[in-house]
């Protein structure tokens, strides 16, 4: 590719960074009362799994500064199941909703958005979860369900080549794909909608890290995936929702050092 052209979209993409917009007279789709997104997809399948909510269960592991300190990606699964438990524990923290504003104006969920938007959706590839066949399946927030969306012929080397080959991610218990339904901004806040999606992002990412840091899992979070393919594999129309970020989730050994090392032999062997 060309200097220019790089140029040209390093240039594109600051300026989403710190759109200036003369607002005086703009109006959004809310301002002009046309109607509201859905707050969330609606089921698809007609094979949906309630999710249990007996977090107390679980073995939490440490308080808020403890799992600061711990977090971190980890890129060395086991691949063994984790309970169907767990899975719903790091599903409601980075999606669950808490609440309801007005009849349907709005949830309230474990992570932040600007103006209770939640423009994003949650699918998964589903390899080692106990109770649960392997293949696709869609979160259902306003339920705490999921919906079985399918099987995957040869699954783990789809997931490997959903996220370009990163194969030691494609070793995860499960991986989320984090889907953007870019609507539900852009009806509130129109053409200045796009920087600020890429915040709630961050919180999304952010809560798994600290779900799966909690239950003695390990994640990492992913820009690089093949978005053309996944949304393919999801049936998503790459327009009005796409997917924009992956993040396996997979048990570790809890003493990893040795295996992170490893990992990481590359960085010693290059002089970084």
């Amino acid at each position: 590719m060309e200097q220019k052209k790089i140029d040209e979209y390093i240039k594109m993409g600051r300026d989403m960074l710190h759109l200036k917009i003369d607002m005086e007279d703009y109006q959004s789709d809310q301002q002009l009362h046309k109607p509201q997104p859905p707050l969330s997809k609606p089921a698809t399948s007609d094979r949906i799994i309630d999710l249990p909510r007996n977090f107390d269960d679980l073995h939490i592991n440490g308080n808020l500064t403890d799992l600061l300190i711990k977090r971190k990606s980890n890129r060395v699964y086991t691949q063994k199941n984790i309970s169907l438990l767990q899975l719903s524990y790091l599903l409601w923290g980075c999606q669950g909703v808490k609440g309801i504003r007005g009849k349907s104006y709005a949830t309230l969920r474990t992570v932040p958005s600007g103006g209770a938007r939640h423009p994003f959706e949650t699918y998964m590839m589903v390899q080692y979860v106990d109770g649960l066949d392997q293949g696709m399946y869609h979160y259902l927030p306003l339920t705490h369900q999921i919906e079985y969306l399918g099987a995957v012929d040869d699954l783990f080397n789809t997931i490997d080549a959903t996220l370009v080959n990163q194969t030691w991610a494609a070793k995860a218990s499960l991986v989320f794909y984090f889907s953007c339904v870019p609507y539900r901004n852009e009806w509130r806040y129109g053409i200045a909608s796009h920087g600020p999606i890429l915040i709630d992002l961050g919180h999304v990412g952010e809560n798994v890290y600290l779900c799966a840091t909690a239950l003695g899992l390990g994640t990492c979070g992913l820009g690089a995936y093949d978005g053309e393919l996944a949304n393919q594999l999801f049936k998503l129309d790459g327009w009005d929702e796409f997917i924009v970020y992956a993040q396996p989730v997979g048990t570790i050994n809890i003493d990893n050092t040795a295996d992170e090392d490893a990992f990481y032999s590359f960085v010693k062997e290059q002089g970084w």
